[in-house]
């Protein structure tokens, strides 16, 4: 199913890129931007806030919270990554595989990440990730649309491929 996932997430990738009319440079130019705005972006405005909140509540208090929710993240993160791995270990013996477990495994080692960087906005975004229900949601959301269905009577085949039977005819 993964394997499917990813198939149909670069299928998806380039036919957007097709249809929008991208060139390889422009795309690259745009992930380049996405990039920049993660990397140079969330860092300036996380530092704004923490300016903004330190002149509003003082700079102890700032400080105490940045690391309270850092803590808390934590503590949350650790209790439901414990679960889903016990989802996890239950939905092995079933028939059902456990791909949606492990990219909700996935999202939850994101919002770690996002819980341990010090700041309020990327502690927003990690405490979303928290929430089973939004999370379960955008996952199913972000699979329906990254997946491709793959019916096992249909073959996928080029227009190299011709369907025959053959015989071996020793000399």
């Amino acid at each position: 199913l993964i394997i499917i996932i990813i198939d149909g997430l670069e299928r998806t990738l380039i036919k957007t890129c097709v249809l929008a009319g991208l060139a390889a440079a422009r795309f690259f130019t745009f992930i380049m931007s996405l990039f920049i705005i993660a990397f140079i972006g969330v860092p300036i405005f996380e530092i704004y806030l923490l300016i903004s909140v330190g002149e509003e509540i003082g700079a102890q208090w700032t400080i105490m919270a940045v690391i309270g929710t850092a803590l808390l993240g934590a503590a949350l993160v650790r209790r439901q990554g414990l679960a889903t791995l016990a989802k996890f270990n239950a939905s092995r013996g079933t028939t059902e595989g456990p791909a949606f477990i492990v990219f909700e495994g996935l999202v939850l080692l994101i919002a770690g990440i996002f819980l341990l960087t010090p700041g309020f906005f990327t502690d927003a975004l990690g405490f979303l990730c928290l929430v089973p229900a939004l999370r379960a949601r955008a996952l199913r959301v972000w699979i329906s649309k990254h997946s491709v269905a793959v019916n096992q009577n249909q073959r996928r085949s080029s227009g190299d491929v011709v369907d025959g039977e053959f015989r071996r005819l020793d000399d």
